[in-house]
């Protein structure tokens, strides 16, 4: 430690000196020189990409894909045109003040105080593109448009950083521009046109007293609770429901999270891959397990009857069924967001209380815990919009407790076909949601949880207390054993010839959804599953990447960035999570059905879906573990001269890695299990595999849609495994006997 202070204060006393000056002053001109020079290649780039969608790309969608090539040939017709032969040859005359704003653009480039200039240029632009896109009867937008409203956000975001806006930093400026573009598009839009129904009338006048005839029902608010709900109106029901699951969920995440990391335990990898099952497993194979165990006809009933005589009861139907199954899907997210946050705890800390003769029980309270608040209340609020977002389980498990998304669901497709209580349940929903967010809020305000320094931490973490280390293993492992148990019972129905029926064994339920077949000119895909399968799996793969990136981005700009409008930025990233997926998908079907975004029956809208109803979680998790990392990395990075993109890439991306894998993890398996929200943006062309698993479940053919189910937990579970290789672990300097050490103190008195 003495030889790095000296090393320290002799480059100081270097740097201080006057014959560090002129070199010093080099430097920095050098990097100015450099970073003006970077800038105006940005501009020049955006600039020369706005032109390429003028006069190269397709202006209008096509009815292929993005990528197709069958309108090249034909460049120049008047569904394939770029938009200046648009405005030459076929008359849309709206889109020539496009052009000129970006000949405007190419003008003041070279202007030594351009900043205002490109702001202007790039907010025009961007409002104009819209206004006429609405404004003018015409086909969607394609490519060319896409790329020009990208280039009109950029603009305005380089303007807004050579106004001295972020610091200065253009990749700062870009980011928030254009995470907020995306999701005012993918979230915002949609979710006001969906919304604004709620204060219309049959007719679509506005109409506030609709809107309160809507709202105050006895249905919605009850006319008084009694047991198991069948008074309490859906609202209460649904927010008892969720902060009960909450608070469950987040509890059992950290059991988990404490025991991988901080016992002996010698089955740990068994345990992660428990703890990810329930959130890789398709829709209905948890509650069909819980109703084959504790059903009427379940296991546990028929053995309770035979041995106690106790009459079979329905006791799995209602809220406890519907927060069992919840607390089972849920928890694994908590675990998600808790892992990387119980891993970052400084054991330095930790070995500095015990120094101070602090005993395990009062480390873990008054040093280990605190720090993993951040954690805490991510997974709290994460596991609370879930539950209140919840489909699957409450309409299979929910028998006479009604809760506000199957409310939603029958509003929408049942006999009511009511679309504007559909939405006026949509903003209850949101009500909940903004009510836990600003609590969370509330709850960390004004508080540092710093664990992660620019300095070393050779510690070791310290075991955990023994009345904590039994009472994680107590509830674990039961819920171990239980989790075996349903997927045991749900699983084996693939095996089977039919369920409840005849039990021979038997895989031509396998066969009949993944079969293949050699023919005469090579492998023949002759499963019923193979379309849905492939669809789905490339979608999921596009979609993950795309989440991760947005939600640690969104991350970086909130936790290491102050900017105004930071909080309806960080409200509008968990927009999306808060409205169930049955609304979401109907307001992308009323939002992008029409010009001038049509992109409903495309492989697009199911990829954006997946995105923007995902990103959350990796918002959340890439907060929760910035919350740890020291603040003094990210300004000796800008001492050295490093900008936002270099900080993030070099410096806290390798702490992050945990928030990646659970941001990558959690995006590809929800995408790859999601119902509510892509059933109604399925097509012919793309199916999804959880469509397909519902319409085999409907009509009655079990066996296929376990099948399916089994195989893609198998695919699930490889590509988790793949994800953590390609990603790794993070490296934080800590010695590497603490397996060791931590089996060795969890034996030892506090």
């Amino acid at each position: 430690m003495s030889a790095g202070i000296h090393a320290r204060g002799r480059a100081l006393r270097a740097l201080a000196s006057p014959r560090s000056h002129g070199w010093l002053g080099a430097a920095l001109r050098d990097r100015e020189v450099s970073s003006s020079a970077t800038r105006d290649r940005l501009v020049a780039g955006w600039i020369a990409a706005g032109a390429a969608a003028l006069l190269v790309l397709p202006w209008y969608a096509l009815p292929d894909t993005i990528l197709a090539t069958a309108w090249i040939p034909d460049w120049a017709g008047k569904d394939n045109a770029p938009a200046l032969l648009q405005i030459a040859l076929y008359g849309r005359w709206w889109l020539l003040p496009l052009a000129l704003l970006f000949a405007a653009a190419a003008l003041v480039h070279r202007l030594a105080a351009r900043g205002a200039a490109l702001m202007a240029v790039g907010a025009v632009g961007l409002a104009y593109f819209f206004v006429q896109g609405f404004a003018f009867a015409q086909p969607g937008m394609g490519a060319g448009a896409c790329v020009a409203a990208s280039a009109f956000a950029m603009l305005f975001a380089k303007g807004l950083a050579e106004r001295g806006c972020f610091r200065g930093d253009p990749f700062v400026a870009c980011g928030v521009v254009a995470v907020t573009a995306l999701v005012a598009v993918f979230t915002f839009y949609p979710v006001a046109t969906i919304l604004i129904s709620a204060v219309e009338d049959d007719k679509g006048a506005l109409s506030p007293s609709a809107f309160a005839g809507r709202l105050f029902t006895t249905k919605v608010w009850g006319a008084g609770c009694m047991a198991g709900g069948s008074r309490c109106g859906v609202a209460w029901n649904t927010l008892v429901l969720a902060l009960s699951c909450a608070l469950g969920c987040t509890a059992l995440g950290l059991a988990f999270a404490l025991i991988v990391t901080r016992t002996g335990f010698r089955f740990k990898r068994a345990l992660r891959l428990l703890s990810v099952l329930p959130i890789i497993t398709p829709p209905f194979v948890i509650g069909l397990g819980l109703i084959l165990l504790f059903g009427r006809s379940g296991l546990v009933n028929h053995v309770l009857e035979w041995a106690f005589g106790i009459e079979p009861t329905r006791w799995i139907y209602g809220m406890q069924g519907i927060l069992v199954a919840q607390i089972f899907a849920f928890t694994p997210i908590a675990f998600l967001v808790l892992i990387g946050v119980v891993e970052g705890v400084s054991p330095s800390l930790e070995e500095a209380a015990q120094t101070l003769r602090a005993g395990r029980w009062r480390t873990f309270v008054d040093v280990s815990l605190p720090l993993m608040r951040p954690g805490l209340a991510n997974a709290f609020l994460v596991t609370f919009i879930e539950s209140i977002a919840d489909f699957g389980n409450p309409i299979l498990l929910g028998g006479n407790f009604g809760v506000l998304s199957t409310e939603i669901f029958f509003s929408v497709v049942g006999a009511q076909l009511d679309q504007g209580r559909a939405a006026t349940l949509g903003i209850v929903l949101l009500g909940f949601a903004l009510a836990a967010f600003f609590v969370q809020r509330r709850v960390l305000a004004g508080k540092s949880f710093t664990a992660i320094a620019g300095k070393g931490d050779s510690g070791s973490p310290i075991g955990l207390p023994d009345g904590v280390r039994r009472a994680c293993y107590a509830v674990v492992l039961p819920w171990a054993v239980m989790t075996i148990a349903i997927y045991a019972m749900a699983l084996a129905g693939g095996f089977v010839e039919n369920w409840g029926r005849d039990y021979t064994p038997t895989l031509k339920h396998y066969v009949k959804a993944f079969g293949l077949e050699w023919g005469a000119h090579g492998l023949i895909w002759t499963g019923a599953a193979w379309s849905s399968f492939w669809t789905t799996v490339r979608l999921s793969a596009l979609a993950a990447p795309i989440t991760a990136i947005l939600g640690i981005l969104a991350a970086y700009l909130l936790t290491r960035q102050r900017f105004a409008g930071r909080d309806a930025f960080e409200f509008g990233t968990m927009l999306s999570f808060a409205i169930p997926g049955t609304v979401i998908g109907v307001s992308y079907i009323l939002a992008f059905n029409v010009p001038p975004i049509e992109i409903t029956g495309t492989a697009i809208i199911l990829v954006a879906c997946n995105v923007f109803r995902n990103m959350p979680v990796g918002v959340r998790a890439g907060m929760a573990s910035m919350a740890q990392v020291d603040g003094s990395l990210d300004e000796a990075s800008a001492t050295l001269g490093a900008r936002g993109f270099t900080t993030l890439r070099r410096v806290l991306l390798p702490l992050l890695k945990p928030a990646v894998i659970a941001a990558l993890v959690y995006s590809f398996v929800r995408a790859m299990t999601t119902v509510s929200a892509v059933i109604f943006l399925v097509s012919a062309q793309y199916e999804w595999a959880t469509t397909y698993i519902i319409n085999r479940v409907v009509n009655g053919d079990y066996g296929v849609a376990i099948a399916y189910s089994s195989v893609l937990i198998v695919l699930m579970l490889a590509v988790i495994w793949l994800i953590q290789r390609l990603v790794g672990e993070r490296r934080i300097g800590r010695r590497a006997d603490a397996p060791q050490a931590l089996g060795q103190l969890g034996g030892t008195a506090a």
